[in-house]
This record gives structure tokens, sequence and C-alpha cells, in this order.
């Protein structure tokens, strides 16, 4: 019995400390206790003027048996978790002229060298390096000449002594916005203060920082008309709380990466940013929704203000009315673009904003009510749709309300989300009423003449045809530049073979001329997993061949050849794309080459049907990837008859990362034959791009 006694007192104690440390929402703590830690008075031998002239432009690592001692005063405090496995030191805690930046390899540092502590750090053994262009203080990385890696947790206390008898208050030293320039790269790692400072009106009213996100916010003051950025950490205690929406001070930790300028909050209790008017006129907190003078429209009300409205017409909006409404529908998987969703009890309607990552704001979530003052913005007639924007129609705009006026017409409404219920429907049922709507179809199929397809061809916006047993048919569209999966695993449309069962689809409906569209915000809206309406059961082409040139290296069941030019193959790489390799050929300037990458030999024999189906990724101006097919090789692909495939390639030559999905590429001219597929490679003297080849697979039954 005493011992059920001792573990019930455990579970309890366990599950009060978690109610305690569950429920910090401020940057409020206690201090910490010091009693336990070691500390230490040293000796100093250099600066951190001195240590920060040890770097030049490679690694200098300090003798096992150096006896140098720096000292400093730590400006930062992770406690809100905003700074992450580094510690910040200043020489002095008032007006300082050197500040430090120390990478540790632990977390709440706060605990064991709180604000103000005097640290003394043994240099032996530790290294100085860069990143971001910023010299810090860590271990050898033996991969590295220029950076260095953090200090391991076990060592740090071996490194860094507090003081036993000093700690200070560090004073933020004074700095203007103009002064953030290289001349004064000195302060970076100090504590400083920004006066008549304010947030820049294009994030007034969001969060420090969504969930689980670093972003930033960009900051200024009255010296430049230039913006500095505020880096903020999703994982930080105060990242849900909303921005300062006045004038006053800032105070952070002075950083940058690279040319850009930023600075770090240790609390938001540090920043006294309520001052109206601010800077650029802003008289009063634009953040606090009031309906008093006001009158209160609903979604169908709204439309019936531009009833009549001939497509591509605009109306504007010059009563004082305003729109409480849901978020049904958002940007998160990248399908919708720079707009929203919204739907109350009487309709749904597109609200159009320029700006990307809106789910990302604490107003534009999933199932939040937000408020929307009407008066002076627009609706539209877009193919025959209302939405609701403004009038600019300037480059890219698109009638989308601008940035940096959002503040002025989308209030958060502070109140908790709700599940998005949807309008339940038929497609014979739908009618413009429910345009704007999230609503749920179900027993709906892909037609025949879509099964085996992908979502979208490559990147391009697709159509693919739904219907029910009845054969009534909606249109699904899909943006090729959405992704459904994670940043580690994404799953882009153009790869994504469709389902071909039957079930039930979530999606918000639009129309477009007419004829009514449904837009899913991620994959799980189509849930198609029973028996098609002929009561067959959908089986995807089985995959006779694959290649995702996991491993790193060709197998033998690929040629290399170099036709023309100096002498240059293909290879395999897995540089920005984590552990998955792919096929690669970067080609040289002023290099007149043709390469080869030709597959081994498939069969088709007995099949009825096959197709091909790969990704590519294409940087830099030059020829376009080639794709062929052959029965009959040779062994030298001058002499092989080829049968060039019409296959989806990238077209975007600006940036690595879009991988485009060939689409299902037919070979039914090689049925009943064995078959290879090469990719020709050609670059001329003055164009040279770099071809990226992935996921390759040959389909058939």
């Amino acid at each position: 019995m005493k011992k059920y006694n001792s573990i019930l007192k455990y579970i309890f104690i366990v599950m009060a400390s978690l109610f305690i440390t569950g429920c910090v929402h401020d940057d409020k703590y206690n201090e910490p206790n010091l009693e336990n830690f070691q500390c230490a008075d040293l000796v100093k031998t250099m600066t951190l003027t001195d240590l920060r002239a040890k770097y030049t432009n490679t690694v200098y690592t300090f003798p096992d048996n150096s006896t140098d001692v720096v000292e400093g005063y730590v400006s930062s405090t992770d406690e809100t978790g905003n700074i992450y496995k580094t510690i910040y030191i200043q020489d002095k805690p008032e007006d300082p002229t050197q500040g430090f930046v120390i990478s540790v390899d632990m977390v709440s540092t706060y605990t064991q060298y709180p604000q103000g502590s005097k640290v003394y750090i043994k240099l032996a053994g530790l290294s100085l390096g860069t990143y971001g262009g910023v010299v810090q203080l860590g271990v050898k990385d033996p991969t590295s000449t220029t950076s260095v890696l953090r200090i391991p947790e076990k060592v740090v206390p071996s490194k860094v002594f507090r003081s036993c008898t000093i700690r200070e208050k560090i004073v933020p030293k004074v700095m203007t916005s103009a002064q953030m320039v290289a001349a004064n790269d000195q302060y970076i790692g100090c504590l400083i203060q920004m006066n008549n400072a304010e947030f820049d009106s294009r994030v007034l009213c969001s969060n420090y920082a969504p969930n689980g996100v670093t972003v930033d916010r960009l900051i200024r003051d009255n010296s430049t008309t230039t913006t500095r950025v505020v880096r903020n950490s999703g994982y930080a205690s105060f990242a849900n709380q909303i921005l300062p929406a006045g004038n006053g001070v800032f105070v952070g930790i002075y950083s940058k990466f690279n040319s850009t300028y930023q600075m770090y909050i240790n609390k938001v209790t540090d920043l006294k940013m309520t001052n109206f008017p601010r800077l650029d006129g802003i008289a009063s907190n634009p953040c606090e929704f009031s309906a008093t003078g006001l009158n209160q429209k609903t979604v169908a009300d709204v439309k019936q203000l531009a009833a009549g409205l001939a497509p591509s017409g605009l109306v504007q909006i010059t009563g004082d009315f305003y729109l409480k409404a849901q978020v049904v529908a958002n940007d998160e998987t990248g399908n919708l673009f720079k707009y929203v969703y919204v739907e109350d009890a009487t309709g749904g309607i597109k609200v159009n904003m320029n700006k990307t990552d809106l789910y990302l704001d604490n107003r534009f979530r999933l199932g939040k009510d937000v408020y929307i003052k009407l008066k002076g913005l627009y609706i539209r007639n877009v193919s025959g749709e209302l939405q609701i924007g403004s009038n600019d129609s300037s480059s890219a705009i698109a009638y989308r309300i601008k940035e940096e006026d959002i503040y002025k017409y989308l209030y958060d409404s502070n109140e908790p989300s709700r599940q998005v219920v949807p309008t339940e429907k038929t497609i014979s049922q739908l009618t413009n009423a429910d345009v704007g709507r999230w609503i749920k179809i179900k027993d709906l199929q892909f037609i025949d003449g879509d099964l085996g397809k992908t979502y979208s061809d490559g990147n391009s916006t697709t159509n693919r045809t739904l219907e029910d047993c009845s054969g009534k048919t909606i249109v699904l569209r899909t943006s090729g530049l959405a992704d459904f999966g994670t940043s580690a695993v994404p799953m882009k449309p153009g790869a994504t073979e469709i389902e071909g069962g039957k079930g039930d689809v979530y999606a918000v409906l639009s129309v477009f001329n007419g004829t009514y569209q449904l837009w899913i915000t991620r994959l799980s809206n189509i849930d198609l997993d029973n028996p098609r309406c002929d009561g067959t059961v959908y089986t995807p082409l089985p995959v006779i061949y694959s290649d995702g040139f996991a491993a790193g290296g060709f197998s033998s069941d690929w040629t290399t050849v170099n036709v023309t030019g100096p002498n240059q193959f293909w290879t395999t790489s897995n540089q920005g794309n984590g552990s998955n390799y792919y096929a690669v050929l970067t080609g040289v300037l002023n290099n007149v080459n043709e390469d080869w990458l030709i597959s081994k030999s498939v069969s088709l024999a007995g099949k009825t049907k096959a197709i091909l189906n790969f990704t590519t990724d294409v940087r830099y101006s030059g020829n376009a990837l080639q794709v062929y097919a052959t029965e009959n090789y040779t062994g030298n692909p001058a002499t092989t008859t080829w049968v060039q495939l019409p296959a989806t390639l990238d077209t975007n030559t600006a940036a690595f990362g879009d991988w485009v999905s060939s689409g299902n590429v037919d070979l039914s001219a090689f049925l009943g034959k064995n078959v290879r597929i090469a990719f020709k490679y050609t670059s001329t003297a003055s164009a040279a791009a770099t071809w990226e080849v992935d996921d390759f697979k040959i389909k058939g039954q």
C-alpha cells in the first residue's frame, strides 16, 4: 500500500508541474534560483574587441592549453523562448563598445546565466567562426573553414562561468534605424533601444508569430524610411500576443543576418509602444474593433448591395456597415492564393487581400470569426462570382485589399476558433446562393477519363471532373503551386494521383461564367475510399519499374553517355533536398554539350496500357530537356531510333525547388515491346541550364 501511495504522490506532483508550466501565457517569470550553480571570478586576458579581431576570414581556434579569458555581461535572456541556444553578451552593462555571440547547444540558459550576469569565458579549445556573416564563439566544425558548431551542453559549464559577486542591470544602448549599418557592427549582441519606434502598418493587428513558425515583423522609427526586422519565434511564450500598435520604445538584442539588420525581443514587457498618433498618422489603436455607429450586415446583405452588377464591374460600399463571419477556407496549403472565404448563416464570400500566408495570421485561421468593416471596400463581379476587395487595379494587385490597409478593415473577434460545419448539398441542388460556402457533396467519383491522372498538370491550375452516380458533374479546380504535404514530405498536386474510388468531397464552392467549381484546401477534403458507382474497385496502374535515386549514384539500370563537348556526365545530388537524391546535370557556360541519361530496358509484354511519369526541376536559361523512348537501343544514341515524348517539364528557370510532374506520358506505342527512356541534355556556348530529374516511374497493366 505504501508503494502505491508513493506512485500516486509522484503522479500528482508531475501533473501539478505540467499544470503550472502549461498556464504560462506571458513573459513574467520568477528570478532563477542560482544557489546551486557553479560560479567563479576569473581574470580576463583580452577584451571582446580583441576577441573579435582574432577572426579574419577563416575559423580561428584557441589552443587547448590557452589561458586566455574574456569577460562580458549577459544582454539576453531565453526565458520566453524567443532566443534559442544563444547567449548574447556585451563588454559593459551600460554604454557598451562591443557585443558578442556565444553559440551553445543548451536551452534555458537564463537559469544559469540570467540577464545582467557578469560572465567569464575560458577560450581554450573554443573556435571563432561566422553564421549569416556574424562572428560567434563555438567549437570547431571539421567540415567548414568559416563556421562553427554550438558548444556542447556538457562543455558549457567548464567554459562559461558566472561571476559569484557581480550582476548588473543592463541599460540598453540607444540606436536609431539609420545607425544600423556595417560601421556599427561592433554592437551586434548588445541590448539596444529604438525610440519613436512603430511596427509597420503591413503587420498591424497580427500576432508576434504564428505557432511554431519564426517570422520577421517590420519596424521603423523617424530616422529613416528604411524598415528593420524584428525576428520572432513561434515557440516564444508571447508568440500569440498581438503586436503593439502604437509608437514608443522598442528594446531588443541587436543582430543581423548577412546584410539584413534584425533584432530579437527578450521580453515583451521591455516594449513601451502605446503612444498615438503614430509617425504614419494613425491616431488611435486600430486593432480594437468597435461596432459603435455601425450597422451589421450579413453575407447575403453584402451580395445584395451588388445585385445586378455586370461581370468585371465594381461597386463601392459607402454605408457604415460591418460583417461578422467565420473563416471557412484559407491559403494554408497554397491552393487558395491571397484570399480567404468567410461565411455566416446566410452565405459565403471571397475576401481578396494582397498578402501571402494569410493563414499564419490569427485573424485568418480556419474557424475564426472575423469582423470586417465594409465602408470603403468594393464588391466586384469576377466572372459571375461576387467578391470583396479594393478598386486598386495596379499591376499584380488584381483588386485585392493592399497589405498595408488590411488592418483598416479586418479585425480579430478574439473568440476561439469554431468547427467549420459544411452545408450538405447534391450537385443538382447547387445555386448561386451557395457560392462562397464550405459545402459537402456525398458519393462523388472522378470521371473515367480522369482516372490515372494527377490533381494538376505540372504547376498549372487544372480542372478535373467529379460526378455523382446519376451522371451529374462538377469541376474540381486545383493549383499546381499548392502543396498538400509538409516541408519535410512535400505533396505537389502535379505528382499526386487522384483517388479512383467514390466518397465525400468537402470544398468551397465558386463559379466561373456559370460553371460551378470546387476548391479543396487539403487532400483529406477528398475521401474516395468506397467502390465506384458501378460497384468496381479502381486499382491504379501498378508500377513496373521505378527509381527515385534515393541511395545516390546510378545503379547498373542507368547508362550515362557524353556525346559532344567536354567530358561531363549526368550524376546524382541531394543538395537542397535533404536525404532525397535526384539525377542532375549542370552545364558549363561556353561548353557546347550533348549528354544522355538512358534507363534500362523495361518489358511492356502483355500490357494493354502503360505510362511514364517523373518530375523535373530547372535552373538558369538554356535548352529544354528532351525526353525520348526507344525499342532498339544500339548502345550509341546517335545510331538509335528515338521517339520524342510529350512530357510536361519545369519552365521556371529563376529558382530551384519547384518540382513539376511530367504528367502521365502515354507509352502505348511500345505496348508488347521492351522500352528504354532517355533524357537528352544539351547546352550551347551562350546558355547552360541545370536540369534535375526525380521520381522516375513506368506503370502498366
